[in-house]
């Protein structure tokens, strides 16, 4: 090849159309630079978690279940542990008496120097050191926000009235949005007994914390004992795990936030790929003047791939740049979500692969229309004609390696090559379906276009199939960026809309539990006292299984061929007994016993998930230990549970006269009409009954409603880069189809048409490709949100049309707009000025 007349024909052949090229590239510039800003923060991320696992945990290994620690594994722990720390959680009502207010809490008994590692930060910044050395608490400083609470004032737990002192302005360990339900109250461990708070059945979780000598290796310890302790329903926590912790929990976060890159710079090469196409067309005449020259087919070819892949690279670069300083608002919009303040530094790989991933992408999809040029004959100097494109193998290696390269980069990401392949397939059928529904439009319009329309209608709608069209384009790249708003508009509605509607009509949205078995009828009484119903009234009892089909639990522990599940086995049970199953719950299999009569076998029923965890079935052996008591039980029947109304459900149900004279404790299940009533009556149940919590549905819906707010945000505000670069794509197709209709705009002019009529025209074909590309978006969103509503979220599908009607105007009034400023060139020049132009 000829390289300097190459190069030097690149470039002189570049001089009049760059500032379309500049157009269509621009939109490879926001998919790099988000493809830049998000790996740059995954990596900032993924380095903090290195540095701040053991800040984050407190301590260099934790020992926690729901009862204390076995005195067999002290022993192994005092030998191992140079300090160590003791806590106690537990989740209960509060009073605070200057406001006259209860409120649902987190509280947490602290005892010894924790944390080791990182700070417990309170206002006054004394108040961390000194808590424990009294009578005092610590309030989460949004609830002392929300009800006007200073330090000094009282909070009282249980039997104990707490003097505040001091704001907790971070709950050590948490996360905002985890807090936000129950406010963190820390006080001293010493203190946990006097507050009478923790009874049977009480929701309480003990931890240790432990700081060991530096040369100790905690992981092969653990690894040693690791069988002992989870047999003794303890889990260990080392720093490594923190790490692992943080990392697994981060991952589909880390994952979407690339997904959401991956796709931005997709739908910004698809719109590289169809200006190409374009930019190709309209160099005909210039190609095939280049090969009457003598120029050879490749020469001409890499003539436009020069120009396609400098002006590329240079796009990528400057998309680079942007990326890493993008990078700084993503923090920000992800405050709520993270447990630390992430650090943010230059990442030169995430900037790396960023230049790579753009480089390659976008010269892959570049090339696909590029290789027609090798195929421009002398001819074409001689005759305009719009003849089919032979078949080109090579672009079939293209398609190949577009694909190839789309999964490499998923496989970095989750890797796993079985789930990087099924995400390509994914993304595949999504693109193939967007693109056969534009072939069917295009086929349909062709076919069926009403011959007796106006000359206005024929015209504009014609366009859609006339040759250089952008309706496969639009519908593809518009129709899959429409469909992504959507979909987020349509799952945050319903997700919202069905968790309002568990507190509408009778349903309850009120739970107290904790109500001892004396308490009864009092708290009936009170409930009464209120005009509110008793939907459930129900005793709990707690036990732990000690065997099943002969063996003993410990056997079965020690049995490394079981198919039991750790989780069923080792689960403290909260049971009830009735006469009668729920309505709600469906029989699976066996026969329901509400009444056991004396000497017979005592038939329970068990939750199908229980049951499958525990690999039972029916008439299956169990024997259970009641705080002492053992008991010999057979299943009876198996139960699906319902789990989406706001009752108490039963994973183990006994029937009545077995458990009568147990210990237990009552749930009380009820409506209260309005929020005026729900704090009435939780101050009543909190001033009788301490040690009573009563769960408010009202409150909850107004903390999930802001957190699903939070997370639309969240992803709304990713999507943007989807959506703006969609529009882009938008805005580059239909500036560049622009020149694509001038001539036939103008032969329009020179037959006598007037201005308003050819923005007629315009606009017809424009509000068509608009409404197909949004309209086909839509569909897509609306059949995607009902799969993933029946068979992922198991929600209830009504969808509120308004905001789908927005975007689909919004979407539709944007494709016409730019059209029409698009003809202005057209009908404000004569038609001699506009093709000397052209």
């Amino acid at each position: 090849m000829n390289w300097p007349i190459i190069i030097k024909t690149a470039i002189r052949d570049s001089r009049k159309d760059r500032s379309k090229l500049l157009l269509f590239m621009s939109s490879i510039v926001l998919g790099v630079a988000a493809l830049v800003a998000i790996n740059s923060f995954n990596d900032n991320l993924v380095s903090d978690i290195e540095t701040q696992s053991k800040s984050l945990l407190g301590a260099d290994m934790t020992v926690g279940g729901n009862k204390p620690i076995p005195e067999s594994l002290i022993a192994s722990l005092d030998s191992l542990t140079t300090e160590a720390s003791s806590e106690v959680e537990l989740f209960s009502m509060s009073y605070l008496p200057s406001v006259s207010e209860s409120q649902f809490v987190r509280l947490k008994g602290l005892s010894g120097g924790f944390p080791y590692y990182g700070n417990l930060v309170t206002e006054p910044a004394s108040a961390a050191d000194t808590y424990q050395t009294g009578r005092y608490a610590l309030v989460d400083d949004g609830m002392m926000l929300q009800y006007g609470l200073q330090v000094g004032d009282s909070i009282k737990l249980g039997e104990v009235t707490f003097p505040i002192h001091g704001r907790l302005m971070t709950a050590f360990g948490s996360v905002d949005m985890g807090s936000s339900f129950a406010p963190s109250v820390y006080i001293s461990g010493a203190e946990v007994a006097a507050t009478e708070l923790i009874q049977p059945g009480s929701l309480a979780n003990y931890k240790n914390y432990y700081k060991v000598e530096s040369d100790t290796d905690l992981d092969a310890w653990k690894e040693e004992r690791k069988e002992r302790f989870r047999n003794e329903s303890m889990r260990v926590t080392t720093v490594e795990d923190q790490r692992e912790n943080l990392q697994e929990a981060f991952s589909n976060l880390n994952n979407f936030l690339n997904i959401v890159a991956l796709i931005s710079l997709l739908l910004a090469c698809i719109g590289v790929a169809s200006s190409v196409l374009i930019y190709v067309k309209t160099k005909v005449q210039s190609i095939a003047i280049l090969r009457c020259l003598g120029m050879r087919g490749e020469e001409a070819f890499m003539v436009y791939f020069l120009q396609i892949f400098v002006l590329g690279v240079l796009s990528v670069i400057v998309g680079v740049a942007i990326g890493s300083i993008i990078q700084v608002i993503l923090p920000i919009v992800l405050k709520g979500f993270l447990p630390y303040e992430v650090n943010m530094t230059m990442s030169y790989s995430a900037m790396i692969k960023g230049f790579l991933m753009g480089v390659v992408i976008t010269t892959l999809f570049a090339l696909g229309p590029l290789l027609s040029v090798r195929n421009i004959t002398p001819l074409k100097t001689l005759r305009i004609s719009d003849d089919p494109v032979p078949s080109d193998p090579l672009r079939w290696l293209i398609y190949l390696l577009i694909i190839l390269s789309i999964t490499g980069f998923l496989y970095s990401l989750t890797g796993s090559i079985l789930d990087s392949g099924l995400f390509t397939l994914g993304i595949l059928a999504a693109f193939l379906i967007l693109f056969g529904v534009a072939k069917l439009v295009t086929w349909g319009v062709r076919k069926f276009l009403p011959q007796n329309a106006s000359f206005v209608l024929r015209q504009g709608l014609s366009n859609l199939y006339r040759p250089n069209n952008q309706t496969q384009t639009l519908i593809v790249s518009i129709g899959l960026g429409t469909g992504i708003l959507t979909l987020l508009f349509i799952l945050q509605g319903l997700i919202l809309g069905n968790v309002e509607g568990m507190g509408a009509g009778n349903q309850p949205n009120m739970i107290v539990f904790g109500i001892e078995a004396d308490q009864k009828e009092e708290m009936e009484t009170i409930t009464k006292s209120f005009d509110m119903p008793v939907i459930q009234h129900v005793p709990v009892v707690t036990m732990e299984l000690a065997g099943w089909q002969g063996r003993t639990k410990k056997d079965w522990l020690q049995d490394t061929t079981r198919t039991a599940s750790r989780w069923a086995i080792n689960r403290e049970a909260r049971v009830s007994y009735r006469e009668e199953m729920s309505p709600d719950d469906e029989l699976i299999e066996g026969v329901y016993t509400g009444v056991h009569n004396g000497g017979d076998s005592i038939m329970i029923s068990l939750g199908e998930r229980y049951a499958e965890g525990l690999d039972v079935g029916i008439g299956d052996e169990l024997v259970w230990n009641v705080q002492g008591a053992v008991i010999k039980t057979y299943v009876g029947s198996i139960r699906k549970i319902n789990f989406r109304k706001m009752e108490s459900r039963f994973f183990i149900l006994f029937p009545t006269g077995v458990l009568e004279d147990a210990p237990q404790f009552m749930i009380l299940v009820t409506k209260s009409p309005d929020k005026q009533v729900t704090a009435d009556f939780r101050n009543a149940v909190v001033k009788s009954m301490p040690s009573a919590s009563v769960i408010d549905l009202g409150s909850i819906l107004v903390t999930l409603n802001d957190i699903v707010t939070k997370v639309s945000y969240v992803i709304k505000f990713m999507a943007g880069f989807s959506i703006l670069i969609g529009l882009i794509v938008l805005i580059s197709s239909l500036f560049l189809s622009k020149f694509q209709r001038i001539r036939e705009s103008v032969l329009l002019r020179t037959l006598g048409a007037v201005e308003k009529k050819i923005y007629r025209i315009n606009a017809v074909e424009y509000a068509a490709l608009g409404s197909l590309s949004a309209l086909t978006g839509i569909m897509l969103a609306v059949v995607g949100s009902y799969l993933l509503a029946k068979f992922v979220f198991n929600l209830d599908f009504n969808l509120s049309w308004w905001p789908i009607l927005g975007i689909f105007v919004f979407i539709v009034a944007l494709t016409v707009l730019i059209g029409l400023l698009n003809s202005r060139d057209v009908v404000k020049r004569s038609p001699l000025e506009v093709l000397r132009n052209v």
